[in-house]
């Protein structure tokens, strides 16, 4: 039975009350998403990705418990077992979420941001130059030497390698984490609290997969992921800069993303063949940091959003 609201109405000198139906409250399951949609989407993100994982994590891959393996060897059962997960999370939580907060209206601006290529040619010239720049210095103070020259394959190959990470790493968890969180988390707490925060949940949800062979195995040490999320943290300083200063493109922003993965998955280890992994974490922590707080002084903590 639906409540009903009172309503005078008058005719000449005579007022009458009418009944008609109150409207329906804003409840149920769609109901709590519009509002709190931020809550929803870092919730499915986490859920979906990890539930995908899953056989991964308990397959000969990770934790042993189901006896099987996923097909291929070394960054090809990656491929299989979780880029699905990483698809399933972010991406598509950030659709489904703006899809019932704010409808086409909502989806058309998903799609500017993620099609706005639109920016001026130094910024992509600043990026493509500026990560193998800061990655290589890092690596370089850690060795104590300079880098060895990558052979002609290794060089051949880094563009098409961004490419291929653009379509994989950039378009799985951008679209959720710099796209849909961070203009909303800005509105409400402000550039560096939100970036904190969304760069602490965003290496939160790599957890699972350090059971894995991606993140060393069951037996991998704590400070493993403790420095992971330490450099999604600092990481995430110089991403919320780009994304603010170049309009919120993130065709860019994917680009810094995938810049990092593209070249230690490619050029890292010719370069410095003397490093190991544990190195290459401590490379990263250290230029990201670095990179953090000279933007962080730089902007006084506006990280490129315009002040009110």
């Amino acid at each position: 039975m639906s409540a009903q609201a009172p309503v005078t109405t008058e005719t000449g000198t005579v007022t009458s009350t009418e009944t008609r139906p109150a409207p329906p409250a804003d409840g149920g399951l769609r109901g709590s998403i519009r509002r709190n949609p931020l809550t929803w989407f870092f919730t499915l993100a986490f859920a979906l990705s990890w539930a995908a994982w899953t056989p991964y994590v308990l397959s000969e891959n990770g934790l042993g418990v189901w006896h099987f393996a996923f097909p291929g060897s070394g960054g090809a059962t990656q491929v299989t077992g979780v880029l699905p997960g990483a698809y399933l999370g972010p991406i598509a939580s950030a659709l489904l979420v703006t899809g019932i907060t704010e409808g086409r209206a909502g989806l058309r601006t998903w799609r500017a941001r993620m099609t706005k290529f639109k920016v001026s040619w130094r910024w992509y010239l600043v990026v493509l130059l500026a990560v193998p720049a800061t990655l290589t210095l890092a690596s370089a103070a850690l060795a104590g030497r300079g880098p060895a020259l990558p052979p002609a394959m290794v060089l051949a190959a880094f563009l098409p390698g961004l490419l291929i990470q653009m379509i994989t790493t950039g378009l799985a968890e951008e679209p959720g984490w710099r796209e849909f969180a961070m203009p909303r988390m800005q509105r409400r707490y402000g550039p560096l609290t939100a970036t904190l925060l969304v760069g602490a949940l965003w290496g939160c949800w790599h957890l699972p997969l350090f059971l894995t062979e991606w993140g060393g195995g069951p037996h991998v040490a704590w400070t493993v992921p403790v420095e992971f999320i330490a450099m999604t943290i600092t990481f995430s300083c110089v991403m919320t800069w780009v994304f603010n200063k170049s309009g919120e493109s993130m065709p860019l922003v994917m680009l810094l993303h995938t810049g990092v993965n593209n070249f230690f998955s490619i050029a890292w280890s010719d370069m410095f063949p003397s490093l190991s992994d544990g190195d290459l974490a401590h490379a990263l922590l250290l230029s990201t940091t670095a990179a953090a707080l000279i933007l962080l002084a730089a902007t006084r903590g506006r990280l490129g959003l315009p002040a009110r």
